[in-house]
């Protein structure tokens, strides 16, 4: 990826939204890449609003603020309905499908559907890697990392007895195929 990419992600808590955001972070880290990070959410943890805004660039980024961004990812229909006008057009737009009943309204944007939970559930045997699912739906499309980066990241970021989960993770990463 070059240039910048502002990147909004939202859903509700526990669906890993906040860490498909860290972890787009750390990978734009380990790309010698300029990068912010903003969570937000709700006072629930669990099943509250939970978003995130990630800003990776070549150069200084002004401003972590995101108004409008290049990629949404809408874990459930609330966030689709709430954020898709933040999308620029020709921007991308990655569906949850498994949570979002309705289509997206927009036609000047290119959408992708992503049906995280079936495919971690049928494909890994697991449903706690949905977002992983998601987020290697969004790097097969944008590019914005390389499945070796996020290698690196997983083995960063899990450590100690969760050593054991980056094959998984990295399996979810290259589940989807559109």
């Amino acid at each position: 990826m070059s240039g910048k990419k502002a990147i909004f992600i939202a859903g509700f808590g526990g669906q890993g939204v906040l860490l498909i955001g860290q972890m787009l972070s750390y990978a734009a880290l380990f790309d010698d890449k300029e990068v912010t990070w903003m969570p937000a959410y709700g006072p629930e943890m669990r099943g509250g609003t939970a978003n995130c805004t990630v800003v990776i660039s070549d150069t200084a980024i002004s401003s972590p603020l995101v108004t409008e961004c290049d990629v949404l990812i809408a874990m459930n229909g609330a966030s689709l309905a709430k954020f898709e006008d933040m999308l620029v057009p020709g921007g991308e737009l990655f569906v949850n499908t498994g949570l979002c009943p309705e289509p997206p309204k927009r036609k000047d944007i290119n959408i992708h559907y992503v049906d995280c939970t079936n495919i971690a559930e049928e494909k890994l045997g697991n449903t706690k890697v949905a977002n992983m699912v998601m987020l290697g739906a969004v790097n097969q499309i944008t590019k914005i990392t390389t499945l070796e980066t996020m290698f690196k990241v997983f083995e960063y970021t899990l450590k100690g007895p969760k050593a054991k989960l980056i094959p998984l993770n990295m399996r979810a990463m290259e589940a989807w195929s559109e």
